[in-house]
């Protein structure tokens, strides 16, 4: 177990934003930061990072929390993996106690993946640096591409040993089960016997955005014709390889901070742009490219740039990939190499600054390089060059900002030598078709004259939701603030009226909250409101001095997404936009005192028109047997009503 000490010094040294900006490409929003969510498929931010509350929601999901609570969604951690996490980057020395046999059995499956992989890793590196095997045929060969030391202990290349179960023997002697070493497919069990998937194989490890190992790519170094030349892990609990790009997690902070990143296709394209220092470079993992991996990418930066190999054949097979990209909105760059070069030749002849010059001369827009691809088959016919303008007016329909699509039209116009006229027109049916089956799979029939559409009703407003969700807002923010309170006395004067009168003392909110509340033997109406605030109410007994944040640190993760909702949904709404109005709203903080009162008042007028219209119903119900008590309670909260209103500057 972590001790106590540890978790306190990684919530107190860790920044909310620094840990998720690994991620996460944000950007300054007022006080706060957003970005795009990585949780969902959006265009437009959602994703609210608030360094001042130490705390972060994604309103397109719902999810929030602290700093754990996004490790433990986005990289699937467990909470002490969380807390390992962030003191290794925080550099904070754990004390913990040693695992027992139980404790390591209840992992859950997910973690023994994780496990198995993480010691297979460990064991291919082994291999490749201490045994004479690894270094005369893996190392080698890894040299032979060019890779130095420090890129090979990088990209935690490794050895699988030319040995039927070497890899698998090993594992079960070090107690890992069968179990998960299959499930991972490290090994392939036939019942009876079982065997290493990767035999003879220089390994690539493939990490997840945060580093941990999901899976594994091995090369093979003989010229066997009848085995795969490159050879994946199977899909498993921790890998699905159309989420994931090999390289992210060593190119993430450069992606982000050049705002590009460089695709290119295989392993060691990638390890080769590296070395050479090129880090903004990932790859697909020899697979087609996915709109998941696309969506990896648009976290941290909207510019793909698009490397290809020289051959002509792979460009037009790949360039499905590049609608994929315009299709989330993104800008799409195109470079390719000299014929007979790939990224990893091209990248190992030249220097840095060559390669840096050559990629900015060569680096075409996407319909420059489509047209000069598809052009040169169909210059000479009237009929293929009418199918090239076709295809690119298809790939111009996937952007869906529409001043791209016009930009697009024109420089297409341009380059076929076609009026922007028939290009507008085709454009407009391309999409009038998309339109209409999008409608047909919605099961709705678009109509000819269907222009105005019906006004939506407006949605009642649930008062007391909105009021006690303010309370526990209130309490969150200030509840271990202490104020000057104006409560108010309600007394009879010498004519015999009712008047409030005004007494002034010190309190902590969250005790003026209460007290009030319970005067008026007030009660929450809402279960998930009631429910928390009681729980706020004895943190805040226990610790009068308790934040926010740490609250949130030291309750389960579910309430913690509840009080992350409540605090950042004010959050969503720009300080600029009533500024750009020339209206300057008076701070939160400044009023505390004032914003605790007309809130609980608000509450009190609002429950006295409940009580009102229970009293009316009541008449109603008896008819002619009209209740004279009734009425006059119902005298007697109208006067009270009164009154709360005037000290809330209401007109009745």
């Amino acid at each position: 177990m972590i001790s106590k000490a540890t978790i306190d010094q990684v919530y107190e040294t860790a920044r909310l934003e620094e840990v998720i900006g690994d991620f996460v490409q944000l950007k300054k929003s007022g006080s706060n930061f957003k970005g795009l969510s990585p949780f969902s498929d959006e265009r437009s931010p959602s994703f609210m990072v608030s360094p001042v509350k130490q705390i972060w929601k994604d309103f397109s999901s719902g999810k929030g929390g602290n700093v754990v609570a996004f490790l433990m969604e986005h990289e699937h951690f467990t909470y002490p993996e969380a807390i390992k996490y962030l003191a290794k980057k925080y550099n904070i020395e754990i004390e913990e106690t040693e695992q027992s046999n139980e404790q390591k059995e209840a992992q859950n499956k997910r973690e023994s993946l994780y496990l198995v992989s993480e010691y297979a890793n460990k064991y291919f590196q082994n291999i490749l640096h201490k045994t004479n095997q690894g270094k005369a045929i893996g190392l080698s060969y890894f040299k032979e591409r060019g890779f130095t030391e420090d890129t090979i202990t990088k990209f935690n290349l490794g050895y699988s040993t030319d040995e039927w179960s070497a890899f698998t023997d090993d594992a079960i002697k070090k107690g890992y089960k069968l179990e998960f070493l299959s499930e991972t497919g490290l090994t392939i069990d036939k019942g009876d016997k079982q065997f290493d998937r990767f035999k003879g194989r220089v390994m690539f490890p493939i990490q997840s955005m945060s580093g941990r190992v999901l899976g594994f790519g091995g090369r093979i170094l003989t010229n066997d014709k009848k085995a795969a030349k490159y050879l994946n892990s199977p899909e498993s609990d921790i890998y699905h390889k159309s989420k994931v790009l090999y390289g992210i997690f060593h190119a993430k902070q450069s992606i982000a901070k050049e705002d590009n990143c460089y695709l290119v296709e295989g392993y060691t394209d990638v390890i080769q742009f590296h070395q050479t220092g090129v880090t903004n470079t990932v790859s697909s993992s020899g697979t087609a490219l996915t709109s998941d991996q696309i969506r990896l990418i648009n976290r941290l930066t909207k510019n793909i740039t698009v490397l290809f190999d020289g051959d002509a054949a792979g460009m037009r097979a790949s360039l499905r990939g590049i609608d994929l990209i315009l299709e989330q909105g993104m800008n799409v760059r195109v470079c390719s190499f000299p014929e007979g070069e790939d990224p990893d030749s091209f990248a190992k002849t030249n220097t840095l600054e060559e390669l840096n010059h050559y990629l900015e001369q060569n680096a075409k827009d996407f319909i420059q390089f489509k047209a000069s691809v598809l052009y040169e088959d169909s210059k000479n016919d009237p009929i293929k060059k009418a199918d090239t303008i076709r295809d690119i007016i298809n790939s111009i329909a996937k952007i869906p900002d529409r001043i791209k699509k016009e930009v697009y039209i024109q420089e297409c116009a341009r380059i076929m030598d076609i009026s922007e006229e028939v290009l507008f027109s085709t454009l407009a049916q391309i999409d009038k078709k998309e339109t209409d089956s999008t409608s047909k799979r919605q099961g709705s029939t678009p109509k000819a004259f269907d222009v105005i559409k019906p006004q939506q009703p407006v949605k009642k407003v649930d008062v007391q939701f909105v009021l006690e969700r303010k309370i526990i807002e209130v309490l969150l923010l200030y509840g271990n603030r202490t104020e000057d309170f104006e409560d108010l006395i309600l007394k009879e004067n010498d004519s015999g009226d009712l008047i409030l009168e005004p007494v002034i003392h010190q309190t902590k909110v969250f005790e003026k909250v209460f007290l009030d509340l319970q005067e008026d033997e007030m009660e929450f109406s809402n279960p998930q409101f009631k429910d928390l605030y009681y729980k706020i109410i004895e943190a805040l007994n226990q610790n009068p001095d308790l934040s926010a944040e740490h609250l949130i640190n030291n309750v389960d993760a579910e309430v913690g997404n509840q009080i992350t909702t409540i605090l950042m949904e004010d959050e969503r709404y720009e300080l600029s936009d009533w500024e750009r109005k020339n209206i300057f709203p008076k701070p939160k903080n400044e009023t505390i005192s004032q914003l605790v009162s007309e809130t609980i008042l608000s509450l009190r007028c609002h429950l006295i028109d409940l009580k009102v219209i229970g009293f009316q119903q009541q008449t109603l119900e008896q008819r002619n047997e009209v209740n004279k008590s009734v009425l006059e309670e119902v005298k007697d909260y109208s006067g009270l009503k009164m009154l709360l209103s005037r000290k809330l500057n209401r007109v009745l």
